[in-house]
C-alpha cells in the first residue's frame, strides 16, 4: 500500500512540476548566490561596519588660545575624548564635515559649539563637559555656553543627498544599459541591428547617448527638490557639479556596458549586476560616512568608483572645492570608465 502511494505521488503531476522546478533552481548559479550567499555577505559587511567594539574617544576640537593646552590635557586625561588644538576656521570645518564632534571654544567659561542633530555630538557635549568640570575641581563648577551649528551644509540631509545622487547615478547608469543589451541579445535584436547598415560603435553609442539624455532630468530633478525643498546648499559653481556628474555617469555607463557583455539571460545579467552594486552600497559612504570600516580596508573602499563619485560630489555641493582638488576622486572615475569601455568593446557578444 505505501509501494503504490509513493509510486502514483513521483507520478503525480503536482509532484513532477515541484521536481521540475526545483531542478530549474539548482541549475541557475545565480539564485543560489542571491538565496544563500548574498544575505552571509550582506549580513557580514554590515556587522563589520557596526561591529561590537569598546566604545571608542570622541573626537573633539580645542580651539587655540591661551586656555587651550590646560584643556587639551583634561580632556585627554579622561580618556573618553581625542582632543585637538586647531584654529576656530580650521576647527568649523572639522565639525561641520563631521570629523570631529564639537569644538570648545576659546571663552571663559568654555563654549561648547555642536551640531545638536548629531547623536555623536550630544555625547561628545556630556563627556567634555564632565571632564573640564572634574579639571576644575569639582562638579559643575562653572556653567558653559552653547553654540549649535545649524548652517546649510553640516546636516545629515546635506551629507545624504550626494550619496543618493552617486547612488542613482550608479544604479541607474549600469541597469539602463545591461538589461537593454541582455534583452536585446535573447530576442535576437542584435544580430538584426548588426545586420543593419551601420556600424556596431554606432549602436553601443546610441545607447549611452540616450542614458545622457536622461542624465540631465534624473539628476535636475533631485537637485532642484533638494535645493528648495530641503535647504541643500551647493556651495561650489554648477559647472564643477556637471562635470563631476558626467565624469561619473559615464565611468558606471561604462560598468554597465561591461556587465552586459556576454550574460545571455535576465537572471544572468541581474546577478552580475547585484554583485557589482553590492559592495559601493554599502563601503562607498552612502548612507554613513566610511571611517566606519577598518582601516585595512580603506583603501579598497576609496578604489571604488562609487566612493569617489560621492567625495567629489560632496566636495563640490558642501566644500566648494575646485576641480584641481577632485583630481584623485576624478582619476579614479576615469579610470574604472576607461577600463570597462575597452573590456566591454573586446568581449560583446553580439549573439
Amino acid at each position: 500500500m505505501t509501494a503504490r502511494w509513493l509510486r502514483s505521488l513521483r507520478a503525480s503531476p503536482l509532484a513532477l512540476l515541484i521536481r521540475a522546478r526545483v531542478m530549474e533552481f539548482l541549475r541557475e548559479p545565480e539564485s543560489l548566490f542571491w538565496v544563500f550567499l548574498f544575505p552571509i555577505l550582506l549580513s557580514s559587511a554590515l556587522a563589520v561596519a557596526f561591529r561590537e567594539q569598546p566604545a571608542e574617544p570622541v573626537p573633539v576640537s580645542v580651539e587655540a588660545g591661551a586656555l587651550a593646552e590646560p584643556r587639551r590635557a583634561a580632556l585627554e586625561a579622561s580618556g573618553r575624548v581625542v582632543p585637538r588644538v586647531a584654529p576656530r576656521e580650521q576647527a568649523r570645518q572639522a565639525l561641520r564635515t563631521g570629523k570631529v564632534a564639537l569644538v570648545v571654544l576659546a571663552t571663559d567659561p568654555p563654549t561648547y559649539w555642536f551640531d545638536p542633530t548629531r547623536p555623536e555630538s550630544r555625547i561628545a557635549r556630556l563627556e567634555v563637559d564632565e571632564a573640564l568640570q572634574r579639571a576644575a575641581g569639582r562638579e559643575d563648577t562653572f556653567r558653559p555656553a552653547e553654540l549649535e551649528m545649524t548652517e546649510k551644509g553640516s546636516r545629515y540631509i546635506d551629507f545624504l543627498i550626494p550619496g543618493l545622487l552617486g547612488l542613482n547615478l550608479m544604479s541607474t547608469g549600469i541597469w539602463s544599459l545591461a538589461f537593454t543589451f541582455v534583452q536585446q541579445r535573447m530576442g535576437k535584436l542584435l544580430k538584426l541591428f548588426i545586420a543593419a547598415p551601420m556600424r556596431r560603435w554606432q549602436l553601443l553609442a546610441a545607447h549611452v547617448g540616450a542614458r545622457l539624455v536622461f542624465l540631465a532630468l534624473e539628476v535636475g530633478a533631485l537637485l532642484l527638490f533638494a535645493v528648495y525643498a530641503l535647504g541643500v546648499p551647493i556651495a561650489g559653481s554648477l559647472g564643477s557639479l556637471a562635470l563631476v556628474v558626467l565624469a561619473g555617469a559615464m565611468s558606471f555607463v561604462g560598468v554597465g556596458l561591461l556587465i552586459a557583455a556576454r550574460p545571455r539571460t535576465i537572471e544572468g545579467v541581474s546577478g552580475l549586476g547585484n554583485l557589482a552594486m553590492l559592495p559601493m552600497w554599502i563601503l562607498s559612504g552612502v548612507f554613513f560616512s566610511t571611517e566606519r570600516f577598518p582601516d585595512a580596508i580603506q583603501p579598497l573602499i576609496q578604489a571604488l568608483p562609487l566612493t569617489a563619485l560621492n567625495d567629489a560630489l560632496r566636495g563640490v555641493m558642501l566644500d566648494a572645492a575646485p576641480l584641481a582638488a577632485l583630481a584623485p576622486e576624478l582619476a579614479v572615475l576615469a579610470a574604472w570608465g576607461g577600463v570597462s569601455f575597452a573590456l566591454a568593446l573586446r568581449w560583446f557578444r553580439w549573439q
